[in-house]
């Protein structure tokens, strides 16, 4: 199964949080921040949203940073993903 974003939408997959902090502290899972770090994984074709025509600047592939609980996340075939409007990605990580 494939998830197709619709609009502006996009499909991302959050980058493994590290597990230790720069000076080797092991930190368990409930003390890990959530990821902002993530991996496109699909992109909506933009087109009129509220009116307004929107351009997608993002790509399959780019790594990008999104606000920190935006969108929904959603599990299919065992992966979790988050569908974002594009306004809720901040930067693409280059």
């Amino acid at each position: 199964m494939t998830i197709k974003p619709l609009a502006d939408r996009v499909v991302v997959c959050a980058v493994a949080a590290e597990e230790t902090t720069k000076s080797g502290i092991v930190l368990p899972g409930t003390a890990q921040e959530k990821p902002q770090v993530a991996e496109v994984v699909a992109v909506g074709p933009g087109g009129l949203v509220d009116g307004k025509e929107v351009v997608m600047t993002v790509k399959v592939g780019d790594k990008v940073i999104t606000s920190k609980y935006a969108g929904t996340e959603v599990k299919c075939d065992g992966k979790e993903y988050n569908i974002v409007r594009q306004s809720d990605i901040l930067a693409i990580v280059e």
